[in-house]
């Protein structure tokens, strides 16, 4: 019972994968964050896109394809 006891106190003590979790989350983060970054910018340059088609007097729909 004694080495039940050690081999979950060592267990719960051990905070060597704790390392690997920590990046993991820290990853799915910026990832996350990056994602928002991107649609955002996509459709911002889509929208720039589109008005530059329609000053230069193409629809919008033909330019962009």
């Amino acid at each position: 019972m004694r080495k039940l006891k050690n081999l979950f106190t060592e267990f719960i003590e051990d905070e060597s994968g704790l390392t690997a979790v920590e990046y993991a989350i820290a990853g799915s983060l910026v990832v996350g964050g990056m994602v928002v970054a991107f649609s955002d910018l996509g459709q911002s340059a889509k929208t720039k896109i589109g008005d530059l088609c329609e000053a230069a007097g193409t629809s919008a729909s033909t330019c962009t394809q």
